[in-house]
């Protein structure tokens, strides 16, 4: 009974800072909780992750890998805007309804969105988040969001560094399963189907904003954007530069060595 009570104990200990703990430990069998401690023990730590870099830098085809390897959901913007609207639910509807009049979402209303993302069970390890915050103020009323809601707080900000000149070689070729968000390249990372999605079978599409005078005006307005943002998390020592104009692999290779921080 003794060697019960302090597994018992000791399963409580490693389990308060991961999820809530069962009703009722002292009913659970002793190889019930062994098992228990031994999957929460060996599920990653939670990671709060930020993603920064501009179009065509690596995003897309790093963000599925931190998200698999690390157990986190991926948080695009654009696309929890999109599937908010579709869904209808409130921030989703206060999102159309500006939308519809052509003017821009404000911060309270994707940070709203992203609140209501982060208390799914699908964020229960941490998230990753794409393509917000873009401004300082956007930033701060994310940290402030955290807080209230007890998530914890960012613990890593990436930025992806690649030449402009790159960039524009890499997104006309750029390739995308609209459905998965998979991101694939007619040269440099192309599908094993051409046109295809590897898992699915699934068609490819490429963005119509694509191209190189939208990408040069895009580029522009990046840069401008993510100095203030990066300076503001990098006075906190959460920020990381990675040299994205590498292989994918060697890339990888980085985020992980940063992430074992």
């Amino acid at each position: 009974r003794l060697p019960h009570l302090r597994l018992q104990a000791h399963f409580a200990r490693a389990t308060r800072s991961r999820s809530s703990m069962p009703a009722d430990l002292a009913r659970a069998s002793t190889t019930d909780l062994l098992a228990e401690l031994k999957r929460r023990m060996e599920s990653p730590p939670k990671k709060n992750i930020i993603l920064v870099g501009p179009p065509g830098s690596g995003k897309g085809t790093q963000a599925p890998l931190i998200k698999d390897k690390y157990k986190l959901c991926h948080l695009a913007t654009g696309d929890l805007l999109r599937a908010a609207v579709a869904a209808g639910t409130e921030m989703g509807k206060a999102a159309k309804e500006v939308m519809e009049k052509g003017g821009l979402v404000s911060d309270e209303i994707v940070i709203g969105i992203i609140k209501d993302n982060i208390s799914t069970p699908d964020c229960g390890n941490g998230f990753i988040l794409d393509g917000f915050p873009r401004t300082v103020v956007q930033a701060e009323k994310l940290d402030g969001m955290l807080t209230s809601e007890g998530v914890g707080h960012i613990d890593h900000v990436i930025e992806f560094k690649v030449p402009d000149a790159t960039l524009v070689e890499r997104i006309c070729g750029r390739l995308i399963h609209p459905a998965s968000g998979r991101s694939y390249h007619e040269k440099f990372h192309p599908p094993k189907v051409a046109g295809k999605d590897d898992e699915t079978g699934e068609p490819l599409v490429k963005r119509k904003d694509d191209n190189e005078e939208t990408l040069t005006k895009r580029l522009d307005a990046f840069h401008k954007q993510t100095k203030p943002v990066v300076d503001y998390y990098a006075k906190q020592g959460l920020y990381s530069p990675v040299d994205a104009d590498r292989k994918a692999d060697s890339v990888s290779a980085t985020i992980a060595a940063i992430l074992a921080k």
